[in-house]
């Protein structure tokens, strides 16, 4: 793992933004969509948030988040980055996991083996580590979902059952660690709306439409969410997996 930005808590925020200020999250995946959303969120709120990316640019405002480039399907990196940022702030309270694999619409009887390897490694090893190593009282694992764990995307197999395992993982380890004071949960989510980069726009659009709300779900909305399940008020909130789609799940 390499750092890439270093910086600390945000000019004028204050102590009692959401309670969390002081705190110190990872987060996997962070340099773009919503795992950069989630890191601006958490950072906005006095957070000192270290962001993991692999091969993605930077953004060009990074704020006051801490970039380190390396890979979370690997157990030893993630274990040895979680390690140099529990040293540099004395604990980790916050352990966020967005990190996926590219996904290139596939039908599962056509996807070699390995791709699923690769595709459960990026999804279950980060969480798993984070919880080995998190000693923080209170500490709270959050992994991002997505409704191809539940329901069939044509093309989506193996990010599908990668995620339908992340989501079991996430209570198991939510009765193993619910002792400890530790909450792990997990954001679901549907397509999302990432403005001009939204593939597909015929289908977003009509899917949009199809949305209660009316539009779909920006990282905006599963950052806040993700906020929201690092405060205090959510330490009861134990195993679950938050769908955050504007209503689009209650059609399907």
């Amino acid at each position: 793992m390499t750092t890439d930005v270093t910086a600390g808590r945000p000019a004028g925020v204050t102590a009692g933004t959401w309670g969390l200020a002081g705190k110190v999250a990872i987060v996997t995946g962070g340099s773009r969509g919503v795992g950069l959303a989630v890191a601006r969120r958490l950072a906005a709120g006095g957070v000192y948030v270290h962001a993991i990316h692999q091969r993605s640019p930077l953004p060009e405002q990074p704020g006051s988040i801490t970039f380190h480039r390396g890979d979370a399907s690997d157990p030893e990196a993630m274990t040895a980055l979680i390690d140099e940022v529990a040293t540099l702030r004395g604990r980790v309270d916050v352990f966020v996991h967005n990190a996926a694999n590219a996904w290139r619409p596939t039908a599962m009887l056509n996807t070699p083996q390995d791709v699923l390897a690769v595709d459960l490694r990026l999804a279950l090893h980060p969480l798993l580590c984070a919880a080995k190593a998190m000693t923080s009282a209170a500490g709270r694992l959050i992994a991002v979902s997505s409704s191809g764990a539940h329901s069939v995307i044509r093309g989506y197999g193996a990010h599908g059952i990668a995620k339908a395992a992340l989501e079991s993982m996430v209570r198991y380890l939510a009765v193993e660690l619910a002792p400890r004071g530790i909450t792990v949960n997990a954001v679901s989510t549907s397509k999302l709306d990432k403005g001009p980069d939204t593939p597909n726009p015929g289908a977003a659009a009509a899917l949009a439409a199809a949305t209660p709300a009316g539009r779909l779900t920006t990282p905006e909305d599963v950052a806040g969410v993700v906020a929201l399940l690092c405060t205090a008020e959510a330490g009861f909130i134990q195993g679950q997996v938050i769908t955050v789609d504007g209503g689009l799940g209650l059609w399907q």
